[in-house]
């Protein structure tokens, strides 16, 4: 039987041999553990982090809605930034949840994806 791990970093392998992040159009990249959610926009060519959020320190609520303020916070430093497009890595997790409500978030606070 293949492990939750195994399975999600299978599924990390064939998504990540199909997108990549450039200068105009990054990548944002979703991290989930059991407590908290991370999400980062990197420009894979040059290897930078270029902005990043995650629901350290955020305000209280369930871990949904904690996920959807990290998606506003992060499209806010993007568009500061002067990043408005983005590729979407889910990073082997299912969309749903809170991986869906970061996103939902993200698009209303402006970003395209």
């Amino acid at each position: 039987m293949v492990s939750k791990i195994a399975r999600r970093n299978k599924i990390k392998t064939r998504i990540r041999g199909k997108i990549s992040g450039t200068a105009q159009r990054p990548r944002m990249s979703v991290f989930r553990s059991n407590k908290a959610i991370y999400v980062q926009v990197i420009d894979d060519l040059a290897g930078n982090t270029l902005v990043s959020a995650s629901s350290k320190g955020l305000g209280e609520g369930t871990k949904t809605e904690v996920a959807a303020l990290v998606g506003k916070e992060i499209a806010r430093k993007a568009l500061e930034k002067g990043i408005t497009e983005v590729v979407f890595d889910r990073n082997g997790y299912l969309f749903h949840g809170r991986v869906k409500s970061l996103a939902d978030a993200a698009r209303e606070a402006g970003l395209k994806f």
